[in-house]
């Protein structure tokens, strides 16, 4: 791996800080059309790559599509992962000094669809657990902010997990942990908090935090919504057993709770190695 550097104003790292999300206009805007490329060639040959998932129910209009941990397996993610400055970025936004690549997630929503994302944050799905961490978003393609992500700024200083869900139906996952609460009831109360909706062109980047809350409106689709996520893991996070179901659904990974995830299936991208 030879991922180059890049310099991260400290403005960003204090709005991602305070806010669980920033927004780098740009950022990454000569990987679109090859992220495009490999995002075609999940969506039409789903059954060939992991966890594919169309979330539109029965009788709703248009196609949810998401599938996540391909990177090893569509050139053009094995590419970002290991040539891009998205470790270099990663590693200054978290504060941390390393970043270790955890997995990637991809989004497609065709015109005509209403299907809204529904509120929830990262990390509850996650065999992991800690504070510095980050997902990297890219938009790859025009994204009015009616239709884009929406997040609840400051929510991931709360120290509050909820239960994640499932985006077919908003259903909450079986997961028995006291410590967790449903989302849904608090949705009502979220228009008259601070939300951040962003208009995006392709290439534009939101950063924000496994635990800040977000999710969308079932405003209808009126162009192709795609977008490539990768999630990364700073210096303190380590694998955690969730009571129940996870997703991804990773299991033996061959560590104990609380050691760091294993480098040879998540690799430390930054800072690059001596002997890479």
């Amino acid at each position: 791996m030879h991922p180059p550097a890049c310099d991260v104003s400290t403005d960003a790292i204090a709005t991602f800080q305070r806010d669980g999300v920033v927004l780098l206009r740009g950022a990454f805007s000569d990987w679109v059309d090859r992220l495009r490329a490999g995002l075609q060639r999940n969506m039409d040959y789903p059954d060939n790559y992991a966890f594919p998932c169309d979330s539109v129910a029965p009788g709703g209009k248009g196609r949810f599509f998401d599938s996540y941990c391909n990177w090893h397996r569509i050139p053009e993610y094995t590419e970002f992962v290991s040539s891009s400055a998205a470790a270099s970025m990663a590693c200054q936004i978290m504060r941390s000094t390393s970043a270790q690549f955890f997995h990637e997630h991809v989004f497609s929503k065709d015109p005509g669809t209403q299907t809204a994302t529904p509120w929830h944050h990262d990390l509850p799905y996650y065999c992991v657990d800690g504070w510095r961490n980050i997902s990297i978003y890219i938009s790859l393609d025009f994204t009015p902010a009616d239709t884009a992500i929406h997040f609840l700024a400051g929510s991931h200083r709360s120290g509050q997990l909820y239960y994640p869900r499932h985006f077919l139906d908003g259903s909450d996952f079986v997961q028995d942990d006291p410590a967790m609460s449903p989302v849904t009831p608090l949705e009502c109360e979220f228009k008259d908090k601070d939300l951040r909706a962003f208009e995006l062109e392709p290439g534009d980047t939101l950063l924000f935090d496994f635990r800040t809350l977000h999710g969308t409106t079932a405003a209808p689709i009126k162009r192709q919504r795609r977008a490539f996520s990768t999630r990364w893991l700073g210096d303190d996070m380590v694998y955690f057993e969730r009571p129940g179901e996870t997703s991804p659904p990773l299991k033996d990974l061959g560590v104990k709770p609380g050691m760091r995830m294993p480098e040879d299936l998540f690799p430390v991208v930054w800072p690059v190695s001596a002997d890479s």
